[in-house]
């Protein structure tokens, strides 16, 4: 048997799957991804599709009464079954039930799938996966869904364990997020509610590891106040379009919010409170982020603006992992940060780290959650990190070696204590493609102090609208069905293409 440490050292290799029905790659190669995260999975589906393909490792066959699959050796590409060696091949096959109507569903096939590749991946590389065959990044929504329609606590859990093979560990958590979340989601206006984000795509510098929209302030200084001006038309419509509905929550994020100035956040703020009713919001959020672009005169618009929950985020406290990813912010500055913060009168704030990062070990997880509780933040979100293709972290996992960005059970379980220590509990989780050792992403806080726009997000019950550079507008229809609208993500063709950005949320947010 091939160890699966081994097998990830080679970022060249490919692993051919084909699968003779169509609809089924994303979820077939996100599973496989997770036990492969450095190699290259091809999935060919359909027919014609997969039948053409003459080398293959993994071979699944959607048939009447069952789904079978053959795996090989990964990387071997052998033509034959017949000439694989010893006990590198195998295969084997699982039964498909049908509804009360006689018919097999799509999510039976799916789960089969899933369930059957999971088995044979697992006993092949010998690992075991902490979601099991989930690979959304919701996987909440599944007890929670339950919870409301009136299911048992143990119910849930047996059938999380049954279809989708989850560890105990996991399981229990996304329970007892779903129960917290439920609690607090059955509080808002769901029908004639919604949340505003407004996304602020500018950053001091871009990390590392970062995918996201933005843009280095200091190329876009002269035009920030053409973007102020694109927002507030875009603030504009929401006051018109959404008259009659509340608005519960709002969330500037970015990028870097506070890359602005102090007159820029002062402008933004005050058109956000002269043109829309605030008197039931429940939560501001301003992602202040990084130290480097955290000044008191800021904190003090921010505080005076009506912001009530901030975030200040070191990722870690280790100070060559931040010169290697591009923070160009010291530890101390963020201990500084956090303590002007504090002076402000903010009493809701948030941290943010990230696990996995290149070279850093459990210690320096010990060591950053150490300075963490010493300065006491109010939340702690705990990213594990995601390797993203738009990332320049993709480049340097070719150059350095996946091996080299090491999550583990034991670095999440050392945050996770950490946050019990600081009186915090899990109150919402979700995951992400490649995601370094296949966990998650969790937020604790303390009671009264959750994130609600974060839940929001996650669950889907409510309609968001996002103004900015790149962001996404939702509306959620009563019958559950989601729509969306983008965005354009360059600034310069949001600035010019203002109106017919609010034209797209005009069509997304209006019955004809």
């Amino acid at each position: 048997m091939t160890n699966a440490k081994d097998l990830c050292k080679d970022v060249s290799s490919v692993i051919q799957v084909a699968v003779n029905r169509a609809g089924f790659a994303y979820d077939i190669h996100a599973l496989v991804k997770s036990f492969y995260p450095a190699w290259d999975v091809k999935v060919a589906e359909g027919e014609d599709e997969s039948e053409g393909v003459r080398v293959w490792d993994i071979l699944i066959v959607i048939e009447e009464e069952k789904v079978r699959i053959a795996l090989r050796e990964p990387g071997k590409h052998q033509e034959s079954e017949r000439e694989a060696d010893g006990p590198v091949s195998a295969e084997d096959s699982i039964g498909l039930q049908r509804d009360t109507s006689g018919e097999v569903t799509r999510l039976e096939i799916k789960n089969r799938i899933k369930q059957l590749l999971y088995q044979m991946l697992s006993g092949y590389t010998g690992q075991k996966l902490p979601w099991g065959t989930l690979t959304g990044i919701r996987p909440v929504k599944i007890p929670m869904s339950m919870l409301e329609e009136g299911k048992e606590e143990e119910e849930i859990r047996a059938y999380m364990r049954k279809t989708y093979f989850i560890s105990p560990g996991k399981e229990q958590l996304a329970i007892d997020i779903a129960k917290r979340e439920k609690a607090l989601l059955d509080t808002l206006h769901y029908e004639n509610g919604y949340s505003l984000y407004i996304g602020i795509p500018f950053c001091p510098t871009t990390c590392l590891y970062c995918s996201f929209t933005s843009y280095p302030i200091v190329s876009w200084k002269k035009r920030v106040g053409e973007y102020l001006d694109a927002l507030e038309k875009e603030i504009d419509f929401t006051a018109e379009i959404y008259k009659n509905k509340i608005l519960d929550t709002i969330y500037i994020g970015g990028g870097t919010p506070t890359t602005l100035e102090p007159p820029e956040l002062g402008r933004l703020l005050a058109k956000i409170r002269d043109s829309l009713d605030l008197s039931h919001l429940k939560e501001f959020t301003v992602e202040a982020g990084r130290a480097d672009s955290i000044t008191p005169e800021k904190l003090k618009v921010l505080k005076e603006g009506g912001v009530t929950r901030i975030s200040v985020n070191p990722q870690t406290m280790k100070q060559e992992t931040l010169d290697l990813i591009g923070r160009r912010h010291t530890v101390t500055q963020v201990k500084e940060a956090f303590a002007m913060a504090r002076e402000a009168g903010f009493t809701n704030i948030n941290m943010d780290i990230i696990l996995g990062l290149p070279g850093e070990e459990p210690a320096d997880v010990r060591h950053t959650i150490d300075e963490i509780e010493r300065l006491d933040p109010d939340s702690l979100t705990v990213h594990s990190l995601a390797i993203k293709r738009a990332s320049r972290l993709s480049q340097w996992i070719i150059e350095n070696g996946i091996s080299a960005l090491n999550n583990t059970e034991e670095t999440m379980e050392i945050t996770a204590e950490g946050a019990v220590r600081m009186g915090m509990v899990p109150y919402y989780l979700y995951r992400q493609k490649n995601m370094s050792g296949n966990f998650e992403n969790v937020g604790y806080a303390r009671d009264g102090k959750f994130g609600i726009y974060n839940i929001l997000i996650m669950e889907e019950k409510q309609d968001i609208i996002a103004l900015g550079a790149g962001s996404i507008s939702k509306r959620v229809h009563p019958d559950g069905q989601i729509e969306r609208c983008e965005n354009v993500k360059d600034v310069a063709s949001f600035i010019e293409r203002i109106d017919e950005m609010i034209e797209r949320k005009r069509r997304l947010l209006t019955d004809f």
